[in-house]
């Protein structure tokens, strides 16, 4: 693992991106629990202009319930959260906590095939945004 996200830059404007995380996100047998619009949140909040990103937390609730059986302190890395940013240009970053750092963190082994089971399915989100191109 390389840091704790994994990411793509898809040559998608933000609007459609966002659009496009979320088909991807149900079609892997994620619903999205939360979404924090950072743009916005920071206008309203601090008066300041950034570009548009948005934080998306996704959850498959047989992965969490999982989790959270196997170390309950887990709870506090959840809901996986995936960010659409604007990367100028018209395109689209598209970043991914890796859920591998779920047992790197905790030190529960257990968490283990829990969190390959996401990063795969996660992984496969990001596969399908780079292929829809």
């Amino acid at each position: 693992m390389s840091g704790f996200t994994m990411s793509t830059v898809v040559p998608t404007p933000y609007e459609q991106a966002v659009a496009d995380v979320r088909s991807a996100l149900a079609d892997a047998g994620f619903g999205v629990l939360t979404e924090i619009d950072i743009k916005a949140t920071l206008k309203t909040k601090l008066d300041v202009d950034v570009d548009p990103k948005i934080i998306l937390g996704a959850c498959r609730p047989q992965l969490a319930h999982a989790a959270l059986t196997a170390d309950s302190r887990v709870a506090a890395l959840l809901p996986c959260n995936v960010v659409v940013s604007a990367d100028g240009d018209g395109s689209s970053l598209i970043e991914i906590m890796d859920p591998g750092v779920m047992e790197e963190f905790t030190g529960t082994a257990e968490l283990g095939p829990i969190a390959d089971d996401a990063r795969t399915r996660l992984t496969g989100v990001l596969d399908a945004l780079t292929s829809a191109e």
